[in-house]
């Protein structure tokens, strides 16, 4: 074990190679994922720097930045130096990068097919660690109306209550449906429930006058569209 009085401390390092000056000397671009982690940070512990300790959460995440923002505070709060504060910057920093990935330009946003839908929906699931169920609705002419969510569940699945979406539909005045929920298993394929559900919601909004145009599957930065599939 490195002793406290060897430890190289990042302010001995040359100004150039210090996480904080290089970003003022250089552009946040010039830096790793490590430095970057370090200056959120701030410190290590008696052991290692900030870029040693950063580098050893990235390590753990296998150099993932996905998984990364998967980490809870809990998660976080295990390696030694990061205590809730440390975690608390971390994770809001990588949350507020999320929602800068999910804005939705302004303006009415049309949809004309399963990609336009993803782009729509995918900031909502991303980094989930359970299940979620929402629908977009969309007016006549295709244009977002609202979107909803239906049912919140665990890692193994979530109810998605026919009676609670077209009630939904029907109070916010859609006139097409768009389902949506995801996998936090990392299975892309739909299961036999996800079919059967898919083509229980497209027969009964039929009967309503509340098409089901599609069902998305989104799983770590991709989807699967039934609709695109012919599985209903």
């Amino acid at each position: 074990m490195i002793k406290a009085e060897d430890k190289i401390t990042i302010k001995s390092w040359a100004p150039e190679d210090r996480p904080r000056e290089k970003m003022l000397l250089y552009g946040r671009r010039h830096l790793s994922d490590a430095e970057l982690l370090a200056i959120l940070i701030g410190t290590g512990n008696r052991n290692e720097n900030a870029v040693s300790l950063s580098q050893r959460i990235l390590s753990a995440c296998g150099n993932d930045l996905d998984r990364l923002c998967q980490l809870s505070v809990k998660d976080l709060t295990a390696f030694s130096g990061v205590g809730r504060v440390k975690a608390l910057h971390v994770i809001a920093a990588l949350e507020i990068g999320r929602r800068r990935t999910g804005i939705i330009p302004a303006g009415p946003q049309k949809i004309d097919s399963s990609h336009d839908a993803y782009r729509h929906l995918h900031p909502i699931f991303t980094d989930l660690d359970h299940e979620e169920f929402w629908i977009l609705l969309l007016n006549q002419a295709n244009y977002v109306k609202s979107k909803h969510m239906i049912s919140k569940g665990g890692r193994a699945g979530t109810v998605a209550d026919p009676k609670i979406i077209f009630k939904t539909a029907i109070d916010n005045q859609g006139t097409f449906i768009i389902l949506a929920h995801n996998h936090p298993s990392g299975n892309l394929r739909p299961s036999k429930e996800d079919l059967f559900i898919t083509r229980k919601l497209a027969d009964a909004g039929k009967l309503l006058d509340l098409l089901v145009l599609d069902h998305l599957i989104l799983v770590n930065g991709n989807y699967y569209s039934l609709a695109d599939e012919g599985c209903f």
